[in-house]
């Protein structure tokens, strides 16, 4: 994104100061003061719930909502049993066919991730880039659609999970650089077999350590994903800020739109308002 595009966008948000319904139960304890969000699309809408666990991602949601600042922007990202993407406002007048994904506003939001918020369909998370602190992005973010999950897809993604959390834990280690390296120049490359036996190999090497806590996922997280579905390979990694309680549906009508190669839907998903529900 343009550096001025960024600091206008910046200082206007300052200006303006800054069918049938799937029956799902909330993610957490229901919480009878979360904020509600009203999110109207073309495909119809739907209504968000912004967790009081994250106040830093609710509150910038929540100041950007007020100051319209996700109004006419695009779901400029959709892929099918994974996620729809929004919130990029460099597509808000983005011609057919431009390649989108790369606005912002010009700060970002630090990570509150949390064992109790897992990515199941309707998750509402930040999406960010490969920064180390896995900060957010402050804008754009994803609703998750999933699929659902037997006992062996759990068990794969438990151990991806663990990879990336032993990838992370070696990242203070001198000693583990050229290990490190390795997997990403296999990843660049696309040597796939390569970079999962270097990932099986720093996973093993982290279960030696005396520090190194593996993760154990939740039976209840297992049963929502084998009953509702979701993307439990997204656990720990990315913010859950807020789930969809209302409009199961629409993220299904988007998730189904016919894309181009870099999954763009081929006719506009709009966001046409987001507010705050009093």
């Amino acid at each position: 994104m343009n550096t001025l595009h960024k600091y206008c966008l910046f200082a206007l948000i300052t200006l303006l100061s800054l069918s049938c319904e799937q029956h799902v139960e909330p993610l957490i304890s229901q919480d009878q003061d979360r904020k509600k969000i009203e999110m109207a699309t073309n495909y119809g809408t739907m209504i968000i719930e912004l967790y009081n666990e994250t106040p830093l991602h609710r509150d910038n949601f929540i100041n950007l909502a007020n100051n319209k600042a996700y109004d006419s922007l695009l779901f400029h990202r959709v892929i099918n049993s994974f996620m729809i993407q929004g919130g990029d406002p460099d597509s808000r007048k983005a011609m057919p066919n431009e390649a989108l994904g790369n606005g912002d506003a010009p700060y970002l939001v630090k990570a509150e991730i949390s064992m109790d918020l897992f990515h199941r369909k309707g998750a509402l998370a930040a999406a960010r880039d490969n920064n180390p602190e896995k900060a957010s992005s402050a804008m754009q973010f994803y609703i998750v659609q999933g699929k659902i999950h037997n006992d062996s897809l759990l068990d794969k993604a438990e151990k991806y999970t663990n990879q990336n959390q032993a990838r992370e834990y070696f990242k203070n280690f001198p000693k583990k650089k050229s290990l490190l390296d390795s997997i990403q120049y296999a990843m660049d490359i696309r040597n796939m077999d390569r970079y999962h036996e270097l990932m099986d190999s720093i996973s093993d090497l982290a279960s030696t350590e005396e520090n190194f806590t593996p993760y154990v996922m939740p039976e209840n997280y297992k049963e929502v994903y084998k009953s509702i579905g979701g993307y439990p390979r997204l656990d720990q990694n990315y913010t859950v800020f807020g789930e969809v309680v209302k409009g199961f549906e629409v993220i299904d009508s988007i998730s189904n739109a016919e894309t181009d190669t870099l999954d763009r839907p081929i006719v506009d998903v709009r966001i046409k308002t987001v507010r705050i529900i009093d």
